[in-house]
């Protein structure tokens, strides 16, 4: 066909993804447009579509599809459509085509330009600001300055005015425009106006409106206003601030406020070297709470000492940790008990990742823990000297707490036999009579720490509990058994005192066991039961392990029930010059007591001999009531419990 423009329409409209919009592009090429028109239609290529009804004339057309179908092109077809407008003298119709594509502020100055009784008519009708200050401008330009005037006012343009006003030299009328709307640009604008008439108060003024800080204290240092410098100073940029405290540097009797601008400024280092040679001390406090690690650590460690000088070690303190000087900081708070707390504590403590050797890192923590023990800050030090890896002294340090819950717990996690002992002798030191738990950690804790001979030890206590408050043998026998166990487990350096200990424990047990067996003989044997008790009573080593009273008591009680009031009788007496300040009560039932006394006529001498302190006839009768029902208890919970530690756990479980 020879169609050259054709063959470069096909290869653009390659581009093209719908196979129908490349078709369309040849069939326009070929001058067939309703095919073009119907294959754009069914590919739904709208946006090409709404380019070939502006490409044929057909506006209409195009306005319609722009805007129902092609909304994204709406303002360019109305741009192109007031332009078409323009182009055949429709004026009307392109300005409001024009405003609807949004360019009107430009386009239609533009366009009637020519026509300025068309255009200012425009204008007068619109109330768009923009166009009042086109206009005022255009009037500025033509030199009628009282329409520019006015339309500025309506456009509400304070530096234009002030602009104008200035120009016409109405200063006064620029000023009070400046000053009523505070515009940063009219204010800077009067302000030089002011400064080259060397109305200087008013220059600095209007600078300091505008935020000009630095024009404002150019003008303050070229014309003397010291006065305002300072104030403008500390409102203005750091860099600002520099070039004034280099100002008040030249002068000596103002370093004070030339060291207050370089710490505001930032220039920490310059202020606290002018505060040190001009002794400016009131200042270097204010600068110090500055002061962080991001600090030159020399100029740090020179406050520091400054302050340890003049007694404010807490002060020096947190600007040596700052400096990462740890040793100096640690040594301070020693010397001079400065008070830890646990913010503190944690600055002093030098972290992990410090090029620091871990042999200093653990004298230090091992002294920082020190620091806290003296003043009585254990849980601290517990936590210092636990990362110093010395648990000995962490236990030790827990042990001053009291704080029994963490001692058990440090105990269970620090899995050593000493840490084990130490905290079963401090179990010790509490009731553990009446806290089961903590009498079974005791035995545990002994276990643990395979310190059978303190565990026998515990166990031997055990035993004299229950014989001098519950009067309950067969759970001493029990307990003295378990400790007969320890003690052939035990490794004692002192092998011969470990083996009197055994014989001795040996002889108690064998004692009780005597002593058991005879009161149970006065159930099916009395007379051999009272032989027994006499036996016992020869025993000289008796009173080690079976109290006199508990004999006596057998003895005084059978033959009270027998009636034989004349030897019961003889036996209190006996037990009286044997122990003359015995409670009878603990060991005889009061009633017996009366009862042998008022058979044989003997009065009841000396009550304390009889009762328990704090208590009177009947509630000395009730307690022993008491303790006959507790005495049967415990022999219950014995009969459930064969394992003789077991034994001695529930008995004081249920105390």
């Amino acid at each position: 066909m020879g169609h050259a423009r054709g063959v470069r329409a096909v290869r653009e409209a390659e581009k093209e993804p719908e196979r129908n919009a490349r078709v369309a592009r040849l069939a326009l090429e070929l001058k067939m447009n309703d095919e073009a028109e119907r294959l754009y239609i069914d590919c739904k290529r709208y946006d090409l579509l709404n380019h070939f009804y502006q490409a044929t004339g057909q506006w209409k057309k195009a306005l319609e599809t722009s805007e129902t179908r092609d909304r994204i092109h709406l303002r360019s077809t109305y741009y192109n459509y007031a332009k078409h407008l323009e182009t055949i003298g429709d004026l009307s119709d392109a300005i409001v085509h024009y405003e609807k594509s949004g360019t009107h502020h430009f386009e239609v100055p533009r366009m009637l330009f020519d026509e300025l009784d068309m255009l200012e008519a425009y204008v007068m009708k619109s109330k768009d600001r923009k166009f009042r200050k086109w206009w005022a401008q255009y009037m500025e330009s033509t030199g009628d300055m009282d329409s520019a005037l006015k339309f500025y006012k309506q456009a509400a343009d304070p530096l234009s005015l002030v602009r104008v006003y200035s120009y016409c030299g109405q200063l006064d009328k620029a000023s009070e425009v400046a000053n009523e709307t505070g515009d940063r640009a009219a204010c800077f604008h009067l302000a030089r106006q002011y400064e080259q008439n060397d109305d200087i108060k008013q220059a600095i003024h209007f600078f300091t409106r505008a935020m000009a800080y630095g024009n404002a204290i150019r003008i303050c240092k070229e014309h003397g206003f010291e006065d305002q410098l300072m104030n403008l100073a500390l409102l203005s940029s750091p860099n600002d601030m520099m070039e004034a405290a280099r100002h008040y540097e030249e002068r000596p009797d103002t370093i004070d406020k030339s060291v207050m601008l370089y710490h505001k400024a930032g220039h920490f280092s310059k202020a606290v070297e002018l505060a040190f040679e001009y002794e400016q001390f009131g200042a270097l406090e204010l600068i110090s709470n500055d002061l962080d690690e991001n600090t030159d650590p020399i100029l740090l460690a020179r406050c520091a000492e400054f302050f340890a000088q003049n007694g404010q070690h807490d002060r020096a303190v947190s600007l040596l940790v700052a400096a990462k000087k740890y040793t100096e900081a640690i040594t301070i708070c020693s010397d001079n008990s400065v008070r830890l707390d646990e913010e503190l504590v944690e600055k002093l403590t030098v972290p992990k990742d410090d090029p620091m050797s871990s042999k200093q890192r653990h004298q230090l923590l091992i002294h920082l823990g020190d620091c806290c023990m003296k003043q009585g800050e254990y849980h601290l030090a517990c936590k210092k000297y636990t990362q110093a890896s010395d648990r000995d002294k962490a236990m030790r340090a827990l042990l001053k707490s009291g704080d029994t819950e963490k001692i058990i717990f440090f105990a269970g996690v620090s899995r050593q036999r000493n840490i084990y002992v130490m905290a079963a002798n401090y179990l010790q030191s509490l009731d553990w009579r009446k806290e089961p738990e903590v009498m079974k950690n005791i035995i545990s804790f002994y276990t643990k720490g395979k310190a059978f001979d303190s565990l026998a030890s515990f166990y031997d206590a055990c035993a004299q509990v229950e014989i001098d408050e519950y009067q309950n043998y067969e759970k001493a026998v029990g307990a003295l058994t378990e400790a007969f166990k320890c003690l052939t487990k035990a490794k004692m350096p002192d092998k011969t005192k470990q083996e009197n200990k055994i014989t001795d424990l040996k002889s108690k047990i064998a004692i009780i066991k005597k002593f058991i067996t005879t009161r149970r003989l006065f159930d099916t044997d009395p007379n051999e039961g009272v032989k027994q008790c006499l036996g016992l009573l020869q025993d000289s080593d008796l009173n080690a392990s079976v109290r006199y009273g508990d004999v006596y008591g057998i003895l005084i009680e059978y033959y009270a029930a027998q009636q034989n009031y004349e030897r019961a009788y003889q036996y209190v007496q006996e037990l009286r010059q044997r122990m003359p300040k015995i409670q009878m009560s603990f060991f005889i039932n009061m009633r017996t007591i009366q009862d042998v006394h008022d058979a044989v006529g003997a009065p009841l001498d000396g009550p304390d001999n009889y009762a328990h302190e704090g208590l009177d006839g009947d509630d000395m009768q009730n307690g022993s009531d008491i303790d006959e029902e507790d005495s049967e208890v415990h022999e219950e919970i014995y009969q459930e419990n064969t394992d003789p530690a077991q034994m001695v756990r529930a008995s004081f479980a249920y105390r």
